[in-house]
């Protein structure tokens, strides 16, 4: 009998961890971004939040238009978002998407114990800027499968 309730233990188990989460569209005019049907969106003039209910961190999307920033000045631009002390190497150019050049920065913020993963896309005067920022102590496991599917999900329209 202790055996049967084991397994049928170890079975129900299984299933409930192996559900995949519902997820949702969400779209803006110019880009579009996968993400579970559980967390919820704002949009505060245009920065577009997307987060667990929890907030133990979010995905954060903001959109640049008639931007003039020279190419040569876009690593330099990213390290000051988080008044970055890092090489510019550490920067990555990661190449191309619809036309837009992408660019990929990951920074642990010391004093907040945050993780932040950004990615930048710019072509000409436009530029889409999404990032992650989740707490030192859930960056691991699900929480960072989940932030990453939903961040990798970013498409842009045009």
């Amino acid at each position: 009998m202790k055996k049967i309730l084991f397994a049928a233990f170890i079975f129900a188990t299984s299933c409930l961890f192996s559900q995949q989460l519902g997820t949702e569209l969400y779209e803006s005019e110019n880009y579009s971004i996968v993400m579970p049907d559980t967390w919820k969106a704002t949009n505060d003039e245009g920065i577009v939040n997307i987060f667990p209910t929890n907030e133990i961190g979010a995905i954060t999307i903001s959109e640049y238009h008639d931007l003039d920033l020279p190419k040569s000045e876009v690593k330099k631009f990213i390290l000051a978002l988080y008044n970055s002390t890092d090489d510019e190497k550490k920067v990555k150019n990661t190449g191309s998407k619809k036309g837009y050049s992408e660019y990929l920065y990951e920074y642990f913020d010391e004093k907040e114990k945050l993780f932040w993963i950004t990615k930048l896309y710019q072509k000409n005067k436009d530029m889409f800027i999404i990032s992650i920022n989740c707490q030192e102590k859930h960056w691991n496991g699900n929480y960072m499968k989940v932030f990453n599917e939903t961040f990798d999900s970013f498409k842009i329209k045009k």
